[in-house]
């Protein structure tokens, strides 16, 4: 008798049809809190969930801060991100859902990232290999942290982590959690105490505490869990940021929170222990990288970093999804993983390998797009910031425009009526005709500030016909950090190493470099694009995609901006409009 199965949410693959995909034909055996060594004597705490028959199979290792007993909870919250244990294992495959060194009863201190995690890792996936319902095959599951966790194995080369799929990856920490110099504090802050709070808790908390149980079966009936599949990146945030107002041990919690917001604005030997991007190089098992659009302030970044330095490996795919693509708990893209670990751990022809290395969703247009490498073939196209407030191919009459920033502790009960706005923003004329933008996107700004140093916050927007506003990607400055590696660029993308401060010089005009994340996006005619400009994006009226906001500067700047300032856009199809 087939086994009935539930509707998983999110899309399950990236448009393609695939063949000789594993069914569904066993039950379920978990055992749970098994120790795991480390190779310094610290042991790991795991939940292993095997097919409930003799014999060896695959093994797809979930690794991750995040209790590893509330996986199947159901809930749409952001640590629900090790995949569906009851798709993976009807299909042959062993889930062992692990938490790293300082998490959910694991020994050691919790690093965030560091190399003794690496180290963990390989040892993971090894004795996972060494098991009795092992067949010596391992991959590794989940998106977020649990992906992190996939390319801190890849690059130590464990000898049997056979491919990985690391979906919504971070390579390095830095891009993250501080964006150019700007600490990224409304995502770091509420983690941190996330993972404080429930590292503190027992394991009999998490497994005989009724109100989860009440939970997981209210949150896992099909017409409530369907609900969650339009659940976006800033709930999660939201929920997280509840976490605050819960007491948790101090250490190493806030150890970490000081590292990582207060004493390493620049980056430095501690980052780059926690920077992966050059070690992957090492790296040649398969790799399907992914990610939503949307994910602007967190993992896309890292994406097309880990894509660049992946290219030595010819096998290494990429899948780009649209709004929605990646919720919680995460169930999407279970298809294309299955078809990628058929192939890769079972030797079965899927399909997975056949046509283009990359697919990703064009929001604004229908289907799936193909490139055979990223980003595409594009025309820039340079749009000027115009004294006016347009966004133009023409610059018209030279000028300038000016806001100001306010930092803390001027006693003042609000702005003044005499203030200049605290930002600003140019918008295109309607589009004529489509306009395609896929790539690596720039801002030149001209600007001069009062201050020896502000941010230069920028969100790049489409705003239809009728007066709505989408945010479509955004990008982050300290201006002090504003020195550029051209030898490390790539296609013209400005690399901002952040190794060095230099204060601004006070009144002069300075040409900055702001790489906005790369995106893609559909604009339609009778739409237009808008540049939307800020130094501080602590107010809610100020857009922040997936809300996240930044710690401020903290100086107060008349920031002044020229009509030499450029935006440059990656479009597949240029067009010239007027203003």
């Amino acid at each position: 008798m087939p086994i009935q199965e539930r509707q998983l949410n999110g899309p399950q693959t990236t448009g393609r049809g695939y063949r000789n995909l594993s069914c569904p034909q066993f039950g379920i055996t978990r055992l749970n809190n098994q120790r795991v060594p480390m190779r310094d004597g610290v042991a790991l705490l795991a939940d292993v969930h095997r097919p409930d028959t003799a014999g060896k199979f695959p093994a797809l290792i979930a690794a991750s801060p995040y209790p590893r007993q509330m996986q199947d909870l159901g809930a749409p919250a952001g640590f629900i991100e090790a995949g569906a244990t009851d798709f993976w294992v009807p299909r042959g495959y062993v889930h062992v859902i692990a938490n790293i060194r300082g998490t959910g009863g694991s020994g050691g201190t919790f690093g965030f990232f560091d190399s003794q995690e690496r180290q963990d890792m390989y040892d993971l996936v090894e004795w996972a290999a060494a098991q009795p319902w092992c067949d010596g095959n391992v991959g590794m599951i989940g998106i977020s942290y649990f992906a992190m966790t996939q390319l801190e194995a890849a690059v130590e080369r464990p000898p049997h982590l056979k491919a990985i799929f690391p979906a919504a990856v971070t390579a390095d920490l830095y891009e993250a959690a501080t964006h150019h110099g700007l600490a990224s504090s409304s995502f770091v802050t509420p983690f941190l105490a996330m993972m404080g709070l429930t590292s503190d808790r027992s394991d009999t908390f998490w497994r005989r505490n009724p109100v989860i149980a009440l939970a997981r079966r209210i949150l896992n009936t099909p017409r409530l869990h369907q609900k969650f599949a339009t659940m976006n990146g800033e709930s999660a945030v939201t929920l997280m940021r509840q976490l605050l107002k819960l007491p948790h041990s101090a250490h190493p919690w806030d150890d970490l929170w000081l590292e990582t917001v207060v004493k390493r604005p620049l980056r430095d030997s501690w980052w780059e222990d926690r920077n992966l991007l050059p070690l992957l190089k090492n790296v040649d098992i398969p790799v399907y990288l992914g990610c939503d659009w949307e994910n602007v302030p967190l993992h896309l970044p890292s994406t097309f970093t880990a894509w660049n330095e992946l290219q030595h490996n010819p096998n290494v795919r990429m899948g780009m999804l649209g709004q929605f693509g990646l919720t919680w708990p995460w169930e999407s893209l279970h298809q294309e993983a299955l078809a990628w670990y058929d192939h890769w751990l079972k030797g079965a022809d899927t399909g997975i390998m056949d046509g283009p290395a990359v697919r990703y969703v064009l929001p604004g247009a229908d289907g799936w797009q193909t490139a055979e490498s990223w980003p595409p073939a594009v025309t820039y196209r340079q749009l000027a910031l115009c004294a006016d407030g347009v966004l133009s191919d023409d610059e018209g009459q030279p000028g300038e425009r000016e806001y100001l920033t306010l930092g803390a502790g001027l006693n003042r009960a609000k702005a003044g009526p005499l203030d200049p706005p605290s930002m600003l923003t140019w918008t295109s004329a309607p589009l004529p005709q489509t306009l395609d933008v896929v790539g690596d996107i720039e801002l030149r700004l001209v600007a001069s500030a009062t201050a020896m140093d502000t941010a230069w916050i920028v969100v790049l927007q489409e705003v239809s016909p009728d007066g709505e506003v989408t945010d479509v990607t955004a990008g982050w400055l300290r201006a002090s950090l504003r020195s550029v590696d051209d030898a490390a660029s790539r296609d013209g993308a400005p690399v901002l190493p952040c190794t060095e401060a230099v204060a601004v010089p006070v009144g002069e005009d300075v040409t900055y470099r702001i790489p906005l994340v790369p995106n893609a996006r559909r604009f339609r005619p009778g739409h237009r694009i808008r540049v939307v400009l800020t130094s501080d994006d602590q107010d809610p009226a100020t857009p922040a995609i997936m809300n996240f906001r930044h710690a401020s500067v903290g100086t107060s700047s008349l920031n002044t901006v020229r009509s030499s300032s450029r935006l440059l856009l990656p479009a597949l199809n240029p067009v010239i409009s007027a203003r």
